[in-house]
C-alpha cells in the first residue's frame, strides 16, 4: 500500500509541475488559435490528475488542507472547461440536469465548508467554502437565466475557472513547501496576486467584447449566439 501511495505522490507532483508551467504559457498564447486549446487541454488534464491524486492522498496523511485544495482545484477546473460547452446558452434555454446536479452538489459542498471554517475558525477553510460557494450560487443563477446570457460570459466563466484552479493549486503549494513564509499569508498570497488578475481579464473581455468562434460540433446557431 505504501507503494501506491509513494507512486500516487510522484504522479501528483509530477502533474501539479507540468500545470504550473503550462498555464502561463496558455495565457500567452493566442487566445482561440490552436496553440491555446493545445495547452489549455493539457492544463486542465494536469489539474485534473493533481487535484485526483491530491484527494487519494490527502486521507492517507490526513490532511483536511490538500483535501479541500483538491476538491475546489477539480470544481474550478471542471467548471472552466464546461463553460466552453455551454455556449449555446446565450440563445437557448436548455440546461441538461447534469450541470444542474453539479452546481447543486457544489453548493452544498461548499456552504458545508464555509460553516465548518467557522466552527473550527480556520481562515484557508472560509475561504475556499465562499470562493466555491460563490461560484456555484453563480452557476445556479446563470442556468436559471438560460437564453439570456450575454455573448461572452461563457468566456468569463471559462477564465474564472481555470484561473482559480490555478490558484488553489498553487495555495497548495505555497502551504505545503513554502515553509518560510508564515501562515496565513502562505496560502493568502496567491489569491491576492491571482485575483487582480482575473478581474482584469473580465473587464478587459467586457469592455472590448472580446470574443472567440464557437466550437464547431455545437448544437444550435453560432451567429444566434453572438447578440445580446
Amino acid at each position: 500500500m505504501e507503494t501506491f501511495f509513494q507512486a500516487n505522490r510522484y504522479l501528483h507532483m509530477t502533474a501539479g509541475f507540468i500545470g504550473f508551467f503550462v498555464a502561463p504559457v496558455a495565457l500567452a498564447v493566442r487566445k482561440g488559435g490552436g496553440a491555446h486549446r493545445t495547452w489549455g487541454r493539457i492544463f486542465f488534464w494536469a489539474m485534473t490528475v493533481a487535484g485526483t491524486t491530491a484527494l487519494l492522498g490527502a486521507g492517507h496523511i490526513h490532511s483536511l488542507f490538500l483535501l479541500l485544495t483538491a476538491i475546489f482545484s477539480l470544481y474550478m477546473a471542471c467548471f472552466g472547461y464546461r463553460s466552453l460547452y455551454l455556449k449555446h446558452l446565450a440563445w437557448e434555454a436548455k440546461v441538461v440536469p447534469f450541470d444542474w446536479a453539479v452546481a447543486g452538489l457544489g453548493l452544498v459542498v461548499f456552504l458545508g465548508t464555509v460553516g465548518y471554517g467557522v466552527v473550527v475558525r480556520n481562515i484557508p477553510v472560509g475561504v475556499f467554502g465562499v470562493l466555491g460557494a460563490t461560484t456555484a450560487a453563480r452557476q445556479l443563477r446563470g442556468y436559471a437565466n438560460a437564453g439570456r446570457w450575454t455573448k461572452n460570459q461563457w468566456l468569463l466563466n471559462h477564465i474564472s475557472g481555470f484561473m482559480a484552479s490555478y490558484i488553489a493549486a498553487v495555495s497548495a503549494f505555497s502551504v505545503t513547501s513554502l515553509h518560510f513564509i508564515s501562515f496565513p499569508y502562505n496560502f493568502l498570497w496567491p489569491t491576492l496576486l491571482g485575483s487582480p488578475i482575473i478581474a482584469w481579464w473580465h473587464r478587459r473581455v467586457s469592455a472590448k467584447g472580446i470574443t472567440l468562434a464557437p466550437s464547431a460540433g455545437l448544437s444550435g446557431s453560432p451567429a444566434r449566439g453572438l447578440h445580446r
